[in-house]
């Protein structure tokens, strides 16, 4: 790895929002399993994930929440939805270059075909077993975080 890489691999990070804590600490433990070092932020609903990308309210401090790399988002967020989340985002100059993954339990073709008409750049529905669950998250992790050249965050 030549040391334009290497300062690369240092800048990135994941932005996880989803509100069911079980499906976090699950997804989080996955990944330290998979040895993904990383940072990772997290937020539980559609309002706090805006307050951290426009960096304003408890996030103000760029320090605290700094722009992420790539976005792993649920839909079905309290408050403001995932689908009013990715909106903001596909429509921002400035976060609309951070590739935006949903992760839901939905497989409903129109909550796809919305999310893709957004410009999202994955669609990834959850398994209901850990054995796909993991599977799953290692070959998100090895596309997103090794695999592709990602945007400066």
């Amino acid at each position: 790895m030549n040391q334009t890489q290497n300062n690369y691999q240092k800048n990135l990070s994941l932005l996880v929002i989803e509100d069911n804590e079980e499906d976090y600490i699950a997804l989080t433990r996955i990944m330290r399993k998979l040895d993904f070092s990383y940072p990772i932020y997290h937020c539980a609903d559609g309002d706090e994930a805006l307050d951290f990308l426009f960096q304003t309210g408890e996030y103000s401090n760029p320090e605290i929440a700094p722009r992420p790399t790539i976005i792993l988002i649920d839909l079905n967020l309290p408050g403001t939805d995932g689908r009013e989340v990715i909106e903001v985002i596909k429509k921002n100059q400035q976060l609309k270059k951070i590739p935006v993954v949903v992760f839901s339990t939905s497989s409903n073709p129109q909550d796809i075909h919305i999310c893709y008409q957004q410009g999202v750049n994955s669609y990834m529905q959850k398994p209901v077993n850990i054995k796909d669950l993991s599977r799953n998250i290692e070959s998100f992790l090895s596309y997103w975080f090794k695999a592709v050249i990602l945007p400066d965050s």
